[in-house]
């Protein structure tokens, strides 16, 4: 039984070994080793997500609370509220039921808020924003 074993995980080598493409001399990157690369290429991107994010969230708010006020904000978020984000945008790019069940939460939300009065909705939003912005000055 174990020399069959052994035998069809050498075929099974073999296999991927046939579809592998042909090593080539040029990888592409500042070093040889593609692994290296990659977790390169892969700091750069999240990097750049991460300053993309933060200009858009303080753009949003700079109207409204003005440029100190919306950097402070976007600055006091706590561990719980990103940790929401991340779980919440991970789930809706991993798959189709994922991303239905992120969307329709949204669509709930939007559709509670709006029930409710837009001055409600403004002072609400309004506290616990500037309760945000000013955590830090404890």
């Amino acid at each position: 039984m174990a020399k069959h074993i052994t035998a069809y995980g050498a075929k099974a080598i073999k296999k991927v070994r046939k579809k592998t493409p042909p090593k080539t001399e040029q990888m592409p990157g500042p070093t040889e080793n593609p692994a290296t690369n990659l977790m390169m290429v892969d700091v750069a991107i999240r990097a750049g997500s991460y300053i993309a994010r933060r200009s858009l969230e303080k753009g949003m708010l700079r109207g409204r609370y003005g440029k100190d006020t919306a950097r402070e904000i976007v600055q006091n978020k706590t561990l719980g509220q990103t940790l929401v984000s991340f779980g919440l945008a991970k789930l809706a790019t991993k798959n189709l039921p994922g991303a239905l069940l992120v969307g329709g939460g949204a669509v709930v939300k939007s559709l509670y808020d709006r029930r409710r009065s837009r001055l409600a909705q403004r002072r609400e939003g309004d506290r616990d924003l500037i309760e945000q912005a000013h955590r830090g000055d404890d």
